[in-house]
C-alpha cells in the first residue's frame, strides 16, 4: 500500500502545485544540481499519483531545470559554469540595452509606471522578510521581461525567455542577497525610461548587466567555481 501524506489536502494537489514545490526545491538547491529525481518517492511524499509529478517534471524540462535521458529518467540540470555565465551575460548585453532604449520612447507602451510599481512592491515586501531571495527573483524576472515586452519585438522576447536566465542565476549563488544593488540599478533604468531618454536607458541597462555579471563572477570565484577563475572583463567594458 502506498504511503499516505500527513497533509489532508495533499491528495487533491494539482500538477501546478507540484510544479511550484519542485521548482522551489531546485532553486533553493534542496534538490541538488545533477541529482536523479525519484518520481515514485515524490509522489508518495506529495500524496499524489505519478501523473502530476511527471507533468510537473515536463514543465521543469521547459525551464531547463530538469533533463530527461531515455532509459535513465530525470535529473536536475547542472549549474552554469564560468564560461556559460559569461556567454549568458554577453547575450543579454546584445539584447537588453537596446530593449531599454526602445522602451524609453515616448509612447503608450512606455513601461515606466509598471516598472516603478514593481520596485515599490519588492521594497515593501522585503521590509520584514528574513530572506528576500524568492521576492528578488520574482521582481527581477518581471522587471526585465517587462522591458523586453515593451520593445514589441517578439523574436527578441522569445529568445530572451528561452534562456531562463533568472532561474539559472538564482541557483548559482546568492549574490546581492538583499537586493540593494539590484534595486538601485533598476531605479536608474526606470528613471531614464520615465524621462524618455533612450541613451540614458541603454547606458543604465548596460551598467546594470555588467555590475550583475561581476557580482556573480566574484561570488563564483570565491566559492571555488569548480576550479575556474573569473575571465578578464575586457569584452564587457
Amino acid at each position: 500500500m502506498a504511503e499516505q501524506s500527513s497533509d489532508p489536502g495533499s491528495r487533491a494537489r494539482p500538477a501546478v502545485d507540484v510544479y511550484a514545490m519542485l521548482r522551489a526545491r531546485i532553486l533553493d538547491l534542496q534538490l541538488p544540481p545533477d541529482e536523479k529525481v525519484n518520481i515514485d518517492a515524490l509522489a508518495r511524499e506529495f500524496g499524489v499519483s505519478q501523473t502530476p509529478v511527471r507533468e510537473a517534471l515536463s514543465q521543469l524540462e521547459g525551464d531547463n531545470l530538469i533533463i530527461k535521458t531515455p532509459g535513465k529518467g530525470y535529473r536536475t540540470t547542472q549549474l552554469l559554469d564560468m564560461a556559460e555565465l559569461r556567454e549568458l551575460f554577453e547575450f543579454r548585453l546584445m539584447v537588453e540595452p537596446w530593449a531599454a532604449g526602445v522602451a524609453a520612447l515616448n509612447r503608450l507602451s512606455n513601461p515606466a509606471r509598471m516598472l516603478q510599481k514593481s520596485l515599490s512592491t519588492f521594497e515593501a515586501g522585503t521590509e520584514n522578510a528574513t530572506s528576500v531571495r524568492h521576492l528578488l527573483v520574482a521582481h527581477d524576472t518581471h522587471f526585465h521581461d517587462s522591458i523586453l515586452s515593451a520593445s514589441s519585438n517578439q523574436f527578441a522576447l522569445h529568445a530572451y525567455r528561452a534562456t531562463h536566465c533568472h532561474l539559472h542565476l538564482f541557483r548559482l549563488h546568492r549574490a546581492d542577497d538583499r537586493g540593494k544593488q539590484t534595486v538601485d540599478e533598476h531605479r536608474s533604468i526606470v528613471n531614464a525610461i520615465a524621462a524618455c531618454d533612450t541613451d540614458a536607458a541603454e547606458a543604465a541597462m548596460r551598467a546594470h548587466l555588467i555590475g550583475a555579471y561581476h557580482r556573480f563572477a566574484e561570488a563564483f570565484s570565491q566559492d571555488g567555481g569548480r576550479g575556474l577563475r573569473v575571465p578578464p572583463p575586457a569584452q564587457l567594458c
